[in-house]
């Protein structure tokens, strides 16, 4: 097999353009080929001339030493032998497991986490406190719709966790030579994804086809032996003897919570209770391998493992505002082109970009999330709180893309050592959002939000204006296509919006961040808008509040995968501090179900 990289054919060109292209390189003639697309990426670095950028696999049927030789007489940098990437799971151990493992969640890494071991003979139990995604589904429409809330079954909870309402981007920062990542993206593919993510540098999926996607994965779990328990929450765990000395008020491990040491706990099992008007008393499941796969934002889950003592730490992570912009904005500014029917002709979809700044704070300001022809979607898992995401769908048609414009907060932000003062204060956020907006999403153009805090900030006074008379508030002209949605004339009132998922409100957004970060906010959007023009522009609109790009804590766990205070709880996830986004969280399930593999023999039926 040969791979060919950096060839290039002007965007729209030909059906039969790329294999044209391949025999030209390869000086192959009439010669019987195949090829595959190993990579593929757009180039607009001379816009508006745009190019497809492919690297190619090429099957020329002749003989290994034959293409070694052809290789040599071409001298072409571009042209190689190609690589073979295998992954492989680990070999099973000996040790016996008691019981079947148990995986605590049903996001991105508990499905992967679950459907490697039910592979190989594990049969493990998924437990996920939210619904399957048919009735997830309903629960979240009714809720953009009517604002009724199912605190267990919604954007964050349920079949797929929180990256099923999303993009379904499935980028990854990882620089994985394991091969982990390409099986992430086979599974995907073979489960109804499109072919296209196996090759697109940028690939996603889209919520709309997650839906298909992530229920038919579920399904080759429980057809192994797997089983997925929905509305089943994690009320407790038990361990065979108390530990020896409280974690403290950080969390941190002694050496004696060290898996090995000789007063560590082991998990003995967990305490399981069904969710919503049917649940009974808890029951007691035993386990000796519990996955801890809870996603970013089980916090009650996060909460009894503090009271347990189970170690953990703070971490860093992101708050800022969802940005709205006319998707013609960005694809102007990225394609030099924004008439959307010219970007089909050539095969393009609707542009991303990402952006980042240092703020002179000395804070980092970027883009997180983005979202081409999206949706900013309500994202409340709480009742009395309100946050918001971005999603899209397969065809990211919206007509308006956004992204989550952030700020890194730590422990200065927080105001306290505590491990949950990072979660303490994304609640305060989420609920100074949630009574701005009256429980729909707090909403600003860019503009507004600007000159609203600079007016503030001169008086020296951080308080909300009136909203009745403050004129640059209007936010009708950015995305209105019905006179009666003129929120200027009625600025308390809800709203939807085409760029929306949920009632939207006018409020005064520049008073919900602390001040130093509205300035840092401000001063990368200033600094965004010299890269695309019109980024921070009055078509420009702010939601919030955007406070769950990650996990605010980390759950600490050693070499072999399992927690430093409790052997046989593995962390993992996002939730657990090891992921930030669909594919890296699904990496980790992979890396605990093989840490388990390795260790214990299958468990028989």
């Amino acid at each position: 097999m040969i791979r060919i990289s950096q060839l290039k054919l002007p965007c729209g060109h030909s059906e039969g353009a790329l294999e044209e292209k391949i025999r030209k390189t390869l000086r192959t003639g009439s010669r019987n080929l195949s090829f595959t697309i190993v990579r593929h990426s757009i180039d607009a670095r001379k816009k508006p001339l745009l190019l497809d950028i492919f690297t190619v696999d090429v099957d020329t049927g002749m003989k290994p030493a034959e293409e070694q030789s052809l290789i040599r007489r071409l001298k072409n940098k571009n042209i190689a032998s190609s690589p073979v990437s295998v992954y492989r799971f680990p070999d099973s151990g000996s040790e016996i497991l008691s019981h079947r493992p148990v995986i605590i969640g049903a996001g991105p890494a508990g499905l992967f986490c679950a459907l490697f071991l039910s592979e190989h003979g594990y049969r493990p139990i998924v437990i996920e406190r939210g619904s399957k995604m048919e009735e997830r589904t309903a629960d979240v429409l009714r809720y953009w719709e009517t604002g009724v809330q199912n605190p267990l079954s919604n954007v964050q909870f349920g079949e797929g966790g929180a990256g099923t309402f999303s993009d379904g981007k499935l980028n990854t920062q990882i620089n994985d030579k394991t091969g982990r990542s390409n099986e992430v993206l086979r599974i995907f593919a073979r489960n109804g994804a499109p072919e296209s993510i196996l090759y697109e540098s940028k690939p996603h999926i889209g919520t709309d086809r997650l839906r298909e996607v992530i229920p038919r994965i579920r399904r080759k779990i429980e057809a192994a032996g797997g089983q997925v328990r929905f509305n089943t929450v994690c009320t407790g765990f038990v361990f065979d003897h108390a530990k020896p000395e409280a974690a403290g008020p950080a969390g941190a491990a002694g050496a004696s919570d060290l898996p090995g040491s000789d007063q560590v706990r082991r998990l003995k099992g967990i305490y399981i209770q069904k969710s919503g008007d049917k649940a009974g008393d808890p029951v007691f499941l035993p386990a000796d391998a519990v996955v801890l796969a809870i996603g970013h934002s089980a916090r009650d889950t996060m909460e009894e493992i503090f009271r347990e003592g189970i170690p953990m730490e703070q971490k860093q992570f992101a708050v800022g505002f969802r940005v709205a912009h006319p998707q013609s904005v960005i694809d102007e500014s990225q394609y030099g082109i924004s008439d959307p029917s010219r970007i089909a002709a050539l095969g393009l979809s609707a542009s991303p970009y990402k952006v980042t700044a240092r703020a002179s704070s000395g804070r980092g300001v970027y883009s997180f999330c983005m979202c081409p022809g999206g949706y900013i979607v309500n994202a409340s898992s709480e009742e009395g709180h309100v946050c918001v995401n971005g999603m899209s769908d397969e065809k990211r048609d919206s007509g308006w893309a956004n992204s989550a414009i952030v700020i890194t907060v730590g422990q200065e932000e927080f105001g306290s050592s505590d491990v949950l003062a990072g979660m303490r204060f994304q609640r305060s956020l989420e609920k100074k959002a949630f009574l701005m907006g009256k429980g729909a999403v707090p909403v600003q153009t860019y503009t507004g939000f600007r000159e609203g805090f600079r007016a503030l900030s001169r008086a020296g006074e951080m308080s909300a204006p009136d909203l009745q008379n403050d004129p640059a508030d209007g936010l009708s002209d950015s995305f209105s296509e019905n006179p009666s949605h003129n929120i200027l004339d009625s600025p308390r009132d809800s709203f939807s919006a085409p760029w929306a998922k949920g009632s939207c409100v006018n409020a005064p957004l520049h008073t919900l961040l602390p001040e130093d970060l509205t300035s840092d906010f401000i001063e990368g959007m200033e600094q965004f808008g010299r890269k695309i023009h019109g980024f921070d522009g009055p078509q420009a609109i702010v939601a919030g509040i955007e406070s769950r790009t990650s996990s605010p804590v980390r759950i600490t766990r050693g070499s072999t995968l399992e927690s430093t205070g409790a052997a046989g709880l593995y962390p993992c996830g996002e939730g657990a501090g090891y992921a930030g986004g669909i594919m890296s969280a699904a990496m980790d399930g992979m890396r605990v179900a093989e840490a388990i593999a390795s260790r214990f023999a299958p468990v028989p039926q």
